[in-house]
């Protein structure tokens, strides 16, 4: 090479680095907010209708090539420029196929023509065979890496950290990245240069202790990995050998080192590649031929989830959701692979995935335009991104703690007479999630997270999302996306409104059910109605619907009325709520029996010695079922294993922590007591005691002579299994049987079990724990003349914040017939604030059918206070309508 042709490439490479190194203030100049989505899109429009052109003219560079719109396949006949560029345009518009284009193949610029590979080219360019032959503005315009021909004899086709390590120092001893910008944009754009990658070696640092090169230096590291890497290096290349499990920690420590530099001098060419990389796994995904070993596509998104930066700048917006849309096509037996190797050795990398994809999903709510045409389901980039969120949502289960399926596994045993239950039990198994059934675990087998559930909503999508669309593709058999398929990423709230359209279209259905029998000269109630005596609450509901659950069990899916006897009024759902209120008040009365009190938890649970029938049991789990049906909040302390045992999850050991906390910590205790003499310390058998109502003692066996034989350090753990067993399972089994029985006539049906876990059903049921009151103020409407800026609506709120908790709750039960907040907190009750008249001695009063209070305009705030003191305290059967 000439003098002058070297120093002319020096004043190239120099003028792109500067240009680099300043692009970071070029692009906070240019990188307007409200145009840089319709940049993006525009840009990756250009580079596919780019190369639809190319394959045209050119063609893939495959010699068997079956593509017809492909110049290599021999299908297409010759076009002219213009006739080329028409059809590339058409082929974009149609989403036509891409080949992948050949190694060997040199794209083309309007201002470049394709290079020669003859030595009388190579001899007027004045190249070496070591430099890349491609116009000097491709790389600094960043354009795609597939681009580049690297004339390399001994460079390798993939990476190590070792070669990282030593591009980066030639890179920055030199001054001059094109070396590092030309190996990222060949390893990265590609599938099988990505795939062999980073893999681990037999002897490897890294594989024998994580830690052994932590906090060592560039240098140290290579001299720990000798010559080995070298001669993997030259063997790797040529081998057409299995691909060896990826080497995370090596990534880690590559991306550390690469991102130390300014991102501006790779970012675009990494994030082009990445593009490249989704379009090359888009294509080839679908159309594999064999599913065995797909190690390539594991170790490649692998490696691509490692990167830091992937949920910031370009690598957000561009390179990120076409990694996403290639995932959707990912075979079950990857995803699962995926979720097994995050949880493992991966697992400290989830946060940083879920925290990118999240950011992914909110920045597409934020700034896509959704109309009645195009909803958040309609979004390919949120769906997909959905999709492989669901990977990590398994992988968080499997990297936390984890119980045995078998408590699962046992479905509760129906007598040949109780065929009702039996059929229904049969007609309503929830859907098995493909990705669970590969993995062997389900949502109940986890006890605790690697990461809290909660970590997985996404509230700007759950405010977004129009359930009543989302509900509508869920019942539809077309295949729509719908995200009641992935309710780990919705709000319990937003949840909620999808079980209240499935209940809610059930009791219309009911109704047209009723007024077809209606002209048919049938008898036909749309509605279940209740007619029952304050007095005797319990007895007259426990009879209607023992009658109606064996005459028409079907009516309990209508809407509930409930009348009291001798009193007016229309049940606009204020009456049922007080219905509910009474009826649990009398159920949980000690002088029933029926439940025990937890002092200690707080919680009631079954009697295991109650003398009343199992009608009253089912008759509560009607009621249960009947509260969520209708979405009325109950006022019931249930502990925590009750919902699991109602979705199907035997109660075991941990869950006697919530149940009984002094119990568990004594048998927690005792298994973590690993002293021989623990026969002497603990002195107890297999046979243990408790009292029945009357306080009489009854001694019961765990195991055949469960009194002859000792708790040893040998069967601690079978003692313990079998004392939970007993107190959660075994000992009520006659009373939670019939209490399930009662549940599912209602919600049998229902996509309960598909939305919601354990936690989640009790907020369901028993409301929100969080009073916040400004929440309320907030959400307030007024009517009849009042405003937010109404002195008596001020004096109101100064007052209603400084009451107890205690008067919060009474002022909520009185405005709204529940003193319970609902799932999503104060904000969704939508009180409304009505002026009542003028100054007056009335009290305030509500309708709370619809939760509105009906306030006179008092003259003081003392005599507000007054008023609303006395309404709050004395209203119950009085004042609510």
């Amino acid at each position: 090479m000439s003098a002058s042709d070297q120093t002319a490439d020096q004043d190239d490479a120099s003028r792109i680095n500067q240009e680099a190194s300043s692009s970071s203030n070029t692009d906070n100049e240019t990188s307007n907010p409200d145009n840089k989505e319709d940049e993006m899109k525009r840009a990756a429009a250009r580079k596919l209708i780019e190369r639809y052109f190319y394959q045209l003219t050119d063609g893939c560079g495959n010699p068997g090539c079956k593509n017809k719109y492909c110049a290599s396949s021999g299908q297409l006949k010759p076009l002219t420029p213009d006739e080329a560029a028409a059809q590339a345009i058409q082929l974009f518009s149609q989403e036509a196929r891409l080949c992948e284009r050949h190694p060997n193949k040199i794209a083309r610029t309007h201002n470049n023509k394709m290079m020669s590979s003859d030595s009388d080219s190579e001899n007027s360019l004045n190249r070496n065979k070591n430099d890349v032959v491609m116009p000097i503005n491709e790389v600094r315009l960043g354009d795609n890496p597939n681009f580049l021909k690297i004339n390399t004899t001994n460079s390798s086709t993939y990476l190590t950290e070792q070669m990282l390590y030593e591009i980066i120092d030639e890179c920055e001893s030199t001054e001059c990245y094109l070396s590092l910008i030309r190996k990222l944009g060949e390893v990265f754009s590609s599938i099988e240069n990505l795939s062999r990658s980073f893999q681990q070696t037999d002897k490897s640092p890294t594989e024998t202790d994580p830690d052994t090169t932590k906090g060592l230096k560039k240098e140290e590291v290579r001299s720990l990995e000798g010559e080995k890497d070298k001669d993997e290096d030259s063997s790797a290349e040529t081998s057409d050998s299995a691909i060896l499990p990826v080497d995370l920690p090596s990534v880690r420590r590559a991306y550390s080192a690469l991102f130390k530099l300014k991102t501006s001098i790779f970012e675009h060419s990494l994030v082009n590649a990445l593009v490249t990389l989704a379009g090359n796994l888009q294509m080839e995904l679908p159309t594999r031929k064999e599913r065995g070993n797909q190690d390539d596509v594991v170790n490649v998104l692998l490696i691509v989830f490692e990167i830091p930066a992937l949920g910031s700048g370009d690598f957000l917006e561009t390179a990120l959701p076409a990694i996403c849309r290639a995932s959707e096509w990912l075979p079950v037996e990857v995803q699962a692979k995926l979720a097994r190797i995050w949880s493992g050795p991966g697992r400290s990398s989830l946060r940083n995935i879920l925290e990118n994809l999240q950011q992914l999903v909110t920045l597409r709510v934020i700034v896509t335009q959704f109309h009645r045409d195009f909803y958040v389901q309609d979004e390919n980039v949120i769906t997909s991104a959905t999709k492989l969120m669901k990977i990590l949502f398994y992988a968080n289960m499997l990297a936390g703690v984890l119980e045995s399926p078998d408590l699962r596994n046992e479905e509760l045993s129906v007598s040949m007479d109780d065929s009702y239950l039996a059929v229904k039990l049969n007609k309503t198994a929830p859907p098995v999630d493909p990705l669970a059934a590969e993995l062997g675990v389900h949502v109940l087998d986890c006890r605790k997270p690697y990461l809290p559930f909660s970590e997985f909503y996404n509230e700007p999508l759950s405010d977004g999302v129009e359930m009543d669309r989302d509900f509508a593709n869920y019942k539809s058999e077309l295949g729509k996306f719908c995200f009641m398929h992935y309710p780990f990423i919705l709000t319990p709230a937003t949840k909620m409104m999808g079980l209240y359209f499935d209940n809610r279209i059930r009791m219309y259905s009911e109704r047209r059910i009723s007024i077809l029998q209606s002209v048919t000269g049938q008898p036909s109630n749309p509605y279940l109605r209740l007619k029952v005596r304050r007095d005797h609450i319990i007895d007259d509901a426990l009879v209607e619907l023992e009658m109606i659950s064996m005459e028409n069990p079907n009516d309990l899916k209508k809407q509930l009325v409930v009348e009291f006897e001798g009193e007016q009024g229309i049940d606009e759902g204020g009456v049922s709520k007080e219905f509910f209120q009474l009826v649990i008040e009398e159920i949980f009365n000690p002088d029933y029996a029926m439940f025990t009190n937890q002092s200690e938890a707080g919680t009631v649970w079954f009697n295991p010695t109650s003398f009343e029938s199992d009608a009253q049991f089912t008759l509560i789990g009607i009621v249960l079922g009947l509260a969520i049906y209708n979405n009325v909040i109950l006022a019931v302390n249930f502990p925590m294993v009750l919902y699991r045992k109602l979705l199907g999850k035997r109660g075991s050991f941990e869950d006697l922590q919530d149940w009984n906390p002094t119990l568990y910590n004594s048998l927690k205790q005792l298994l973590e007591y690993n002293e021989p003499d623990v026969e002497e310390v603990f002195m107890q058998t297999f046979r243990i005691s408790y009292q029945d109502v009357f306080g009489s003692i009854i001694n019961y066996d765990l195991k055949e002579h469960g009194d002859e034989i000792s708790v040893t350090q040998e069967n601690k753990y079978e003692f313990v299994d079998l004392y939970a067993d007993f107190l959660l399972n075994k000992s009520v089994e006659k009373q939670f049987r019939a209490f399930y029985k009662g549940f599912q006539m209602v919600v049998d049906e229902s996509p309960l079990e598909l939305l919601f876990r354990p936690e989640e059903i009790e907020v369901l049921i028993c409301g929100s724990k969080n009073f916040d009151f400004d929440e309320l103020e907030n959400s307030t409407e007024y009517d009849g003349g009042y405003t937010n800026e109404s002195q008596i609506i001020k004096d109101f709120w100064s007052t209603v914040h400084a009451l107890s908790l205690e008067d919060k709750r009474k002022l909520l039960q009185f405005t709204t017939g529940s003193d319970r907040v609902p799932i999503g907190g104060l904000s969704r009750l939508k009180l409304v604030i009505a002026r009542n008249g003028p100054d007056s001695d009335r009290l305030p009063t509500a309708h709370t059918c619809f939760n509105v209070l009906l306030l006179p305009e008092y003259s003081s705030k003392e005599k507000l206070k007054d008023r609303l003191i006395k309404a709050i305290s004395y209203s119950k059967g009085f004042g609510m309508l």
